[in-house]
């Protein structure tokens, strides 16, 4: 059975999820998409406390992303630059390599609100220069109910053929 969809919602009727990592990334989030029945659109709601970033520079290699900044201030870190951002602001973030890496930080005295719009991809590679990372995630649900996730180094990586020496 589907969950139920509604064509209407009211920013301030939301219930935000809280998050927090460390000292430099806080949030309280909503996703949007679901509840409007979006499939192929991804949407969500952010207010970032002042200091705070929501996530790590990143860059995605399949969705494009797109943000529209409602209230307050940051910067946007967007490849080698960074950009001053405010209420009123729409950001892009085009999928591709490092030169399309993004991070959003919240510079202002009060909470940074903003809507992220996205491309919804069944699966997706997402990098992270920073830390040198990537990752790996599915939409598609396993046989065991669980979704592929999987975050490493080019390091961590396998020979294609180790393991697969065995008859059938």
């Amino acid at each position: 059975m589907s969950k139920p969809i509604t064509p209407v919602l009211r920013l301030a009727d939301l219930r935000l999820e809280p998050f927090r990592h460390g000292q430099a990334y806080a949030s309280q989030d909503a996703g949007l998409a679901g509840p409007l029945g979006l499939t192929r659109l991804g949407a969500s709601y952010s207010e970032v406390p002042p200091g705070q970033s929501g996530c790590p520079f990143h860059v995605h290699h399949v969705e494009d992303e797109m943000f529209v900044i409602l209230e307050g201030q940051g910067r946007y870190r967007f490849g080698d630059r960074s950009y001053e951002v405010r209420a009123g602001d729409v950001l892009g973030a085009p999928c591709g390599g490092p030169e399309f890496a993004h991070k959003l930080t919240n510079t202002g005295p009060g909470p940074l609100k903003y809507l992220s719009i996205s491309t919804l991809a069944e699966t997706e590679v997402c990098e992270y220069p920073d830390s040198g990372k990537f990752g790996v995630f599915s939409r598609r649900q396993a046989a065991a109910g669980e979704r592929l996730r999987f975050l490493g180094r080019l390091e961590d990586g396998r020979d294609y053929w180790e393991g697969e020496d065995r008859p059938d």
